[in-house]
């Protein structure tokens, strides 16, 4: 029995397949990395368009507002960096500092309740030399190469995000039309008009949060200074920057420093400092929900765009359309009353 003519050429075919989605495999989990990065400079990009875009509305090389723009930020984040450094850089230096009188009173306390004889020097000289002491120093000797190669790897990391980040912002219209220019014509509107608004409301959610930072800062600056908590500007920057931007979780977060730091100084005002943080995010959510007014405006708008038959049905749920009866309507010759005229409803885009 002969071999059929087309079996090599199939089996080829299938190793050749096979071998390149193992190669494409192994190339996606090796560019994960890159990828993700690039994702994120995208959205970076997003989000600092619009102020590129304002300035060289005004005259301004795309080029130099990005690097304005991007100068700005790294100066924000190295403030904030600087600030959260110099605030646990002197609570460390506090603990170390009183580290001994702790020791003592915890020392004094065990020997008072449980009626031993314990001094603070042997109990040093036990520890510095204990076995498991060295054995701990001598793993973490090589475990300080490690951490240098992570900050030198995160270091890489940003720089490359900055680096995409900054190309997609200074030639950002170039760039679509790039893209858009290997679409159909029909598409090309369509993938602009996306682009346009994901720009918009990504800059717009980003510049109302850093607004809203502003202000919870400020507020909870007062009432640290007030209480004369320290390192107030720190603790006020931390709540308005956690509380609006990490989500879910932010609030606790941003909370919860300045709660333990108030702690240190009154008890009582640590009590003042949670309830403030708890009462201000509740009016903050109270004044960002939309008023009745706009939701309605809303809704009209989205059921305006609704065939005839779907916005029925919706008024039909909601019970202001006809509603269907289980008895038939009686024949007459009464002519039906006139439709009722149609309200006219004001849509205002956002």
């Amino acid at each position: 029995m002969r071999m059929p003519r087309w079996l090599p050429r199939a089996v080829v075919v299938t190793l050749a397949l096979f071998a390149c989605f193992q190669l494409a495999g192994w190339a996606f989990h090796r560019l994960t990395g890159l990828l993700v990065d690039i994702l994120v400079a995208f959205f970076l990009a997003l989000a600092i368009e619009p102020a590129v875009d304002r300035m060289a509305a005004r005259g301004m090389r795309r080029g130099l507002a990005t690097a304005l723009v991007f100068l700005g930020v790294a100066a924000a984040v190295t403030g904030f960096v600087t600030l959260l450094g110099s605030m646990l850089a002197g609570q460390i230096q506090t603990m170390v500092e009183n580290f001994p009188a702790y020791l003592d009173s915890v020392i004094s306390w065990i020997n008072r309740t449980f009626r031993t004889s314990l001094s603070r020097v042997e109990i040093q000289s036990s520890v510095v030399h204990s076995d498991w002491l060295r054995k701990y120093v001598s793993s973490s000797a090589g475990g300080v190469l490690d951490v240098s190669a992570a900050v030198l790897g995160g270091l890489f990391r940003t720089l490359t995000v900055v680096l995409f980040a900054f190309y997609f912002a200074a030639d950002g219209p170039r760039l679509r039309r790039a893209l858009c220019s290997v679409l159909p014509p029909r598409r090309q509107a369509e993938v602009l008009r996306a682009w346009e608004i994901a720009v918009a409301k990504t800059g717009g959610y980003l510049y109302s949060r850093a607004l809203m930072a502003l202000v919870s800062g400020i507020a909870h600056y007062v009432l640290l200074q007030t209480l004369g908590v320290p390192y107030a500007p720190a603790l006020a920057i931390w709540v308005g920057l956690v509380s609006q931007f990490v989500p879910t979780i932010g609030t606790y977060l941003a909370g919860a420093l300045p709660t333990l730091l108030a702690f240190t100084v009154d008890p009582w005002y640590a009590v003042w400092v949670l309830g403030f943080v708890v009462v201000y995010q509740q009016i903050e959510r109270l004044l960002n929900m939309s008023s009745p007014a706009e939701t309605y405006r809303e809704l009209a708008a989205l059921v305006l765009k609704l065939r005839p038959e779907e916005r029925g049905e919706v008024l039909r749920q909601l019970g202001d359309g006809p509603r269907r009866s289980d008895t038939p309507r009686p024949r007459t010759s009464t002519p039906l009353p006139a439709p009722r005229r149609a309200i006219p409803v004001r849509v205002v885009r956002t």
